[in-house]
């Protein structure tokens, strides 16, 4: 598998001179197999411009290939990108976008179809010339056909999103964005008079299990991609329940799930190419003598598997 990178920003776009090295594009992954016939892409944020710009110079035998996107969420900055995707107006382009359910119980072709109206944009939904079926998944185990096997895990999000792990040919990538630590939601300080010590422990005990099943998911995977915005001194002072991780936990969860490589994704938009350089430095103490080999991924830059 070889996996590029389209966009690695989040929240929203971040362009300019002091974001060149790393990129300023939201969410973007392209998942290239040794199946020419098929186009796997991840998340749909402003990255992906760029990404069917590239599709269009390939010379992609449109009529017979086939196109999934898989969203994790449909926060703005994981879909802002696909109205601007030059295959959706192609009438011989077969797509397929998966993505989780919502709250709302709205089905993923609602929740799109809203960015895609005259609201929004100039084009509406049903304007589209390509083909394109949309699928509301849940966690779960899926059969992608091709010798690809699909996994999908719930994170610890603010709005219902999915962590994906892709196994194929004896080769697994796992996504985690957007995500932080599962915590106790109930009371913690004994002085405070709600607080209830067997509904501490039971919250406690809640988390660390949400935590360690999460750490299953991405067992021994060859590339985890995970949510890294944060440092934890910003996550510990003002962050805790923004959805989004530090970058010394994601290293700690890939150390304790085995991983080969770590991908620190999903980089604050104030954060500059000097910062993110210091980051880098840093988080590479902070991993000591574990032998992981971790990376803050860069825009446009591609990686085998």
């Amino acid at each position: 598998m070889k996996v590029t990178f389209w966009g690695v920003r989040g929240s929203i776009p971040c362009p300019g001179p002091r974001t060149v090295r790393y990129g300023g594009n939201t969410p973007c992954l392209e998942l290239q197999l040794t199946d020419e016939g098929r186009i796997i892409i991840i998340d749909a944020g402003s990255g992906i411009r760029e990404l069917g710009n590239s599709l269009m110079t390939r010379n992609i035998p449109w009529n017979s290939t086939q196109l999934d996107i898989f969203l994790s969420h449909t926060h703005w900055d994981h879909i802002q990108g696909l109205p601007f995707f030059t295959p959706i107006y192609l009438p011989c382009a077969h797509l397929r976008i998966y993505g989780p359910i919502t709250f709302e119980e709205r089905s993923l072709k609602e929740a799109l179809g809203t960015v895609l109206s005259y609201r929004y944009f100039p084009v509406r939904q049903e304007e589209l010339s390509s083909h394109i079926s949309y699928y509301d998944i849940k966690e779960g185990s899926f059969d992608m056909g091709g010798g690809l096997h699909l996994r999908t895990r719930y994170l610890n999000h603010p709005v219902l999103c999915l962590g994906y792990r892709f196994e194929y040919r004896g080769k697994v990538l796992c996504t985690a964005f957007d995500t932080e630590p599962f915590r106790n939601i109930f009371c913690t300080d004994p002085n405070d008079p709600n607080y209830d010590e067997q509904i501490h422990r039971e919250g406690d005990k809640a988390a660390r299990e949400a935590n360690e099943s999460l750490e299953s998911f991405f067992r021994n995977a060859d590339l985890l991609i995970f949510d890294s915005q944060y440092t934890r001194a910003e996550y510990d002072h003002g962050k805790i329940g923004w959805g989004h991780s530090a970058c010394e936990y994601a290293v700690d969860t890939a150390i304790r799930s085995k991983v080969k490589q770590l991908a620190l994704f999903h980089h604050d938009p104030q954060r500059t190419d000097d910062q993110l350089d210091q980051m880098s430095l840093d988080i590479d103490r902070y991993r000591a003598e574990n032998d992981l080999h971790l990376f803050f991924a860069r825009e446009g830059t591609s990686i085998e598997i």
